[in-house]
């Protein structure tokens, strides 16, 4: 197995790149899978581990070659971007996160699937929304989901209740969840951070999806009109978004700025502060407790005594109450495989209910098999709780085009001016508005 560190990305670059897979050294018998393995996220490593040992075991002369990479989401993209710009180097199966199908399918990095799909007996256990999620705009199907999540309030009952704050906690509002950061704040002191919220561009998408995108959506505003195909600005709820994100840090409600503005601060969160009792509440996603069950990378056998989980609410408390953002992993096939049938075969071992429903408990997902999701063994073993399963149903997605990575960077970069003081929510705001227009064009916007 070789692992990729972040610092040969920069000797990638200067492999040339060919002509195409003849002559290129690539060896039809192995197939080679690139996935990410970062922080306490240790599913993926896990599935591909035991598909190799499995799949080589029933297949003489093959080789399931494992090219893990050890960085962060956008740092690891990267990596997989300059691998496919060499045939001789690119991937025959990638791990990728299912908002990235549609920019790299424009760059021609991906194989499409539609033909292997259609014949694949368990595709008609898969639902709509996991067909969606891997559909590029050209209609065609570049992969196939592993899991899904969703993201709401985990909080630190027991500190809650030294608080003095009533558990079961449901907040009707954004007002209720700052009301009650502020009462922890009043009786817990210095040494526990009363409410997370990532914001800023050392924690990359983290800080766009599960930080700023989970309070746009509760407004009732978008990033994308899915009508008018174009990118929204000039909204109302984007600015009341970051006045939020404002509020929080302003008052010293949430981790310090260094601490905030850390690239590995979703991780130290939930392997190290949480676990400590160092954080009453954080705004994250259904997998946390995968840090914690037996197999994860901190052990924490009181987590189920001591954390629960709350829907996050909608600004008001309009309809539908509550609201969530989704997104989901997906095994994809790199358009310079040696041979596209056997690189399915790998994957369509790896997506077989062992290994899926695996994959759902190792790494806290809420399947997309209905044969595991509706499972017996899954609802005994799953570590995720029922109220985060129960968001399914309110949640939402990123408007996964390829435009989507620079827009989500500057959303980062105005939750990080917010943070600092260095713009008001309504100067932050502006600034992104004119940032998406100069990525997008004018004739691409809406709004404002």
């Amino acid at each position: 197995m070789r692992r990729i560190p972040a610092a040969l990305a920069l000797l990638l670059v200067a492999v040339p790149a060919a002509a195409g897979c003849e002559g290129s050294g690539r060896d039809p018998g192995t197939v080679k899978v690139v996935y990410q393995d970062f922080g306490a996220f240790r599913a993926a490593d896990l599935l591909f581990q035991r598909v190799k040992e499995e799949f080589e075991a029933a297949n003489e002369g093959v080789t399931v070659e494992l090219h893990p990479i050890e960085a962060p989401p956008e740092d690891y993209q990267t990596q997989v971007n300059l691998m496919n710009q060499s045939p001789a180097d690119a991937p025959d199966i990638i791990y990728e996160d299912s908002f990235t199908i549609n920019q790299d399918v424009d760059a021609g990095y991906l194989h499409p699937l539609d033909e292997y799909w259609s014949e694949w007996e368990d595709a008609e256990l898969y639902n709509e929304q996991a067909d969606a999620a891997v559909t590029a705009l050209d209609g065609g199907r570049y992969g196939v989901m592993l899991g899904t999540d969703t993201r709401g309030l985990w909080y630190n009952a027991r500190l809650f209740e030294e608080a003095g704050v009533d558990v079961p906690w449901r907040p009707e509002d954004w007002e209720a969840v700052l009301d009650t950061a502020r009462d922890l704040d009043g009786e817990l002191g210095d040494e526990v951070t009363p409410l997370s919220v990532y914001a800023g561009t050392p924690a990359g998408e983290v800080s766009s999806m599960q930080g700023f995108q989970m309070l746009l959506s509760g407004t009732g505003d978008v990033l994308f009109d899915e009508e008018e195909q174009k990118w929204v600005t000039g909204t109302q709820g984007f600015v009341d978004s970051l006045e939020f994100i404002g509020t929080v840090y302003g008052e010293d409600l949430a981790l310090d700025q260094r601490d905030a503005l850390n690239a590995n601060v979703a991780t130290l969160n939930n392997d190290e502060r949480i676990p400590a009792g160092e954080v009453a509440i954080s705004l994250d996603g259904s997998w946390a407790t995968q840090s914690w069950i037996e197999s994860g990378n901190q052990p924490w056998p009181e987590w189920e005594e001591e954390m629960a989980f709350a829907p996050m609410p909608t600004q008001e408390g309009q309809d539908p109450g509550a609201t969530s953002m989704s997104g989901g992993w997906t095994l994809a096939m790199g358009a310079h495989t040696a041979d596209p049938d056997l690189a399915w075969r790998v994957m369509a071992h790896a997506l077989s209910r062992e290994n899926a429903l695996e994959f759902a408990v190792e790494g806290a997902q809420i399947p997309v098999r209905s044969d595991v999701a509706e499972s017996e063994e899954y609802r005994e073993r799953s570590p995720i709780v029922p109220e985060a399963v129960e968001l399914v149903d309110v949640t939402h997605f990123r408007p996964a085009y390829s435009d989507y990575p620079r827009i989500s960077l500057a959303i980062q970069e105005a939750t990080e001016q917010v943070v600092l003081g260095e713009a008001t929510p309504e100067e932050a705001a502006a600034a992104y508005d004119a940032e998406v227009a100069e990525i997008v064009g004018p004739d691409a916007v809406t709004g404002g």
